[in-house]
């Protein structure tokens, strides 16, 4: 069976610190894939907030979904690590375009790279929408 690869921009415009806690570990002792995928959507706010851009803006219910998401597991990161996950977006089309996140511990250590595709949605009409163009603009 073919594994997942997630290949890397040749830079990230954008990188965030999150510290592993006691709750994201699994049963062995080590960051477990559902608790990763939760700190890489932590990640992925903050760099939409960065971007001046919510994920979700609850008083026009305009916001992002996410369509996929792939996920490199390369290395075990424990209780204590602080992730540094490296953001850039990609990929852009009329209504999206992906992150790629890559996530290291603080010594270096790679532990995962991972890719998301996001779309514009309106929650309320249920729909896809247009990328707005000033959001467009910060990927050009």
């Amino acid at each position: 069976m073919p594994r997942v690869k997630v290949s890397l921009p040749e830079s990230f415009g954008f990188a965030v610190e999150i510290p592993v806690r006691i709750t994201d570990l699994n049963y062995g002792a080590h960051l477990g894939n559902d608790a990763l995928l939760s700190i890489l959507h932590e990640a992925r706010v903050q760099f939409l907030a960065s971007l001046g851009v919510a994920e979700f803006d609850g008083a026009s219910q305009l916001g992002f979904i996410m369509v996929d998401v792939a996920i490199e597991y390369k290395g075990e990161a424990f209780h204590g690590d602080v992730l540094r996950i490296e953001l850039a977006a990609n990929d852009q089309n009329k209504y999206g375009f992906d992150i790629v996140y890559h996530a290291k511990t603080q010594q270096g250590k790679e532990i995962a790279r991972a890719k998301t595709g996001m779309l514009c949605f309106d929650y309320n009409t249920r729909k896809l929408r247009a990328l707005p163009p000033e959001l467009a603009a910060h990927f050009s």
